[in-house]
């Protein structure tokens, strides 16, 4: 399943850091790793998994089952599916597998299974997810982690997205559907920001019919619908219809929101704080 967004695409902040972003800039890198790495897995080759174990511990489909490929080259028990879908299926997060603990084939054995907590945030199902989230990631992490300082801002990071990663099991636990992408920790930096910079002008491209329009918005307003986008896309989609882990995106963006009160400087008073105490916008 992958994590994806949707709605009006930001383009830039108004906002200096102020100092250089090492950790943003280092964890973009490693989700580019990560990808080029996926790529070297053939998306044309074909590999047998049992869909037996999976359906009889389960009782759900198995991750990646097609009844078409299966017709043309599953025997038995045994279901096709692409090197590059089998090694998604393997260091995904599957709900059902990670909360019952049970380890199925293809294993990350000698690894333990919570371990796919790490590794699906790093992983991406095409060029848009991927682009997408390095997008958000480089707009909003960089004030976001000069905010935290560097080690706070990676243990936030993570942080956030096994926030995300939880709340999604918990609305879907039974699910055999891989869920990767980085997309539940990125919320967690733009649920942070909206608490940091309300008020920071976001450039965002507007799409009228058909015709783009740049238009500057606050955070607050920006974020804010994204947050209700989010919300109302996870309340429509309760089946998980889409293939969209919305609320991983709602997970990892209230985990933020409260996350950056713990973990940010002592001198760093967050806008919408001093907003709310009658202060004014900062």
């Amino acid at each position: 399943m992958d994590e994806k967004g949707g709605g009006l695409i930001p383009l830039r902040d108004y906002r200096p850091s102020g100092a250089t972003p090492y950790i943003t800039v280092a964890l973009i890198l490693l989700n580019l790793g990560a990808f080029f790495y996926t790529l070297t897995f053939s998306d044309s080759n074909l590999v047998r998994l049992d869909r037996c174990i999976w359906e009889q511990t389960f009782g759900q489909p198995a991750p990646g089952y097609s009844a078409s490929l299966y017709r043309r080259f599953g025997v038995g028990c045994l279901y096709p599916v692409t090197e590059r879908d089998a090694f998604v299926i393997q260091y995904g997060l599957i709900s059902a597998e990670f909360l019952s603990g049970k380890d199925l084939p293809p294993y990350v054995d000698p690894l333990p299974i919570w371990v796919t907590l790490v590794t699906a945030m790093f992983l991406h199902g095409g060029w848009l997810h991927l682009l997408g989230n390095m997008l958000y990631l480089w707009i909003f992490g960089d004030n976001v982690e000069a905010a935290m300082g560097r080690v706070r801002f990676v243990l936030f990071y993570l942080l956030c997205g096994v926030g995300a990663a939880f709340l999604q099991m918990a609305v879907m636990p039974r699910s055999t559907v891989p869920m990767i992408g980085a997309s539940g920790a990125i919320a967690g930096v733009l649920g942070a920001y909206l608490v940091l910079f309300p008020w920071a002008r976001v450039l965002t491209l507007v799409p009228l019919f058909f015709f783009l329009q740049l238009v500057e918005v606050p955070a607050l307003l920006y974020l804010g619908a994204w947050f209700a986008l989010q919300l109302f896309s996870g309340m429509v989609d309760l089946g998980g219809v889409q293939g969209v882990a919305w609320f991983a995106h709602i997970g990892g963006f209230l985990t933020g929101a409260v996350l950056v009160l713990l973990l940010k400087k002592r001198h760093v008073v967050p806008g919408l704080v001093a907003w709310l105490r009658g202060q004014g916008p900062m």
